[in-house]
């Protein structure tokens, strides 16, 4: 099984929004996050990268 950990970007600084991220939404613009508990975070965010081989997904802040 491949679960992710979810960073959110603010300038050249990340930060861990959740781990063990198993599902990834995206739903009227917002970003929904669910981990392997099934626990949701739903942000406001723009997808900068995801590494599947390294398992982390980068989330950045709408301009």
């Amino acid at each position: 099984m491949c679960l992710s950990t979810v960073y959110e970007l603010n300038g050249s600084n990340k930060r861990i929004i959740k781990e063990n991220v198993a599902a990834v939404r995206v739903e009227n613009g917002r970003i929904i996050l669910i981990n392997i508990l099934g626990e949701k975070t739903e942000i406001e965010a723009e997808i900068e990268k995801i590494d599947l081989m390294e398992n982390y997904i980068v989330l950045r802040k709408p301009a």
